[in-house]
């Protein structure tokens, strides 16, 4: 415990919010029957929204799985073990990559007005970037849920190739993720260990 008080110390955020964040927060399977809101996700986007991402690009497209009838649609291509999640989750998100990102970027990289038509000609790279920069912002997006007073729970537990068919038939959007989000149950087994400083970081 002392180790954690100083390395809390440390860092300029607060360390209740350190809590709130990290040490303290959980990936959530089961929730409480309380909704999350629209201004609670629009809240959480206005926060991570300021994530980074190569070329300020922004790739990452999310679906909110409100209504019955798109539930029963994502449940279909979810493996047994998450359907089960999802069914008693009270909101599900579907995490994408839109693959033509560079249609966006004379707006948000005004700077370099010849990027879009460099990137136009490059479906493959454009896949690479875009898959790499959805998967960061997912990180951010967790994150704020997490700020929120919210708890994420990612899964890769599906068909993407068939969820893709389904939801985003123009071929522009590919799933990465689907997250479950609301107000978590207690855990009834401890957290899983993490790997020391020692394990992950050297010097050179």
């Amino acid at each position: 415990m002392a180790t954690t008080l100083e390395q809390a110390a440390d860092l300029v955020l607060d360390p209740a919010a350190q809590d709130l964040l990290f040490r303290q927060a959980r990936s959530a399977t089961e929730f409480t029957d309380d909704p999350v809101s629209e201004a609670q996700l629009r809240a959480v986007y206005g926060l991570v929204k300021f994530g980074p991402t190569a070329l300020n690009q922004q790739p990452l497209r999310v679906i909110a799985v409100r209504s019955r009838e798109a539930r029963d649609r994502l449940l279909r291509h979810l493996n047994e073990r998450n359907r089960r999640k999802t069914a008693g989750a009270p909101l599900t998100l579907i995490l994408a990559a839109d693959i033509d990102f560079h249609e966006r970027l004379p707006q948000v990289f005004s700077h370099a007005p010849g990027l879009r038509d460099v990137l136009a000609a490059d479906r493959e790279g454009r896949v690479t970037q875009a898959r790499f920069n959805a998967t960061l912002q997912i990180g951010y997006f967790i994150i704020g849920v997490r700020a929120a007073g919210l708890a994420a729970g990612p899964m890769i537990g599906f068909d993407a190739a068939a969820l893709d068919r389904d939801f985003f038939p123009g071929g522009s959007l590919e799933s990465l993720l689907v997250m479950n989000v609301g107000h978590p149950l207690a855990k009834r087994y401890a957290r899983l260990p993490r790997l020391r400083y020692e394990d992950v970081v050297d010097a050179v």
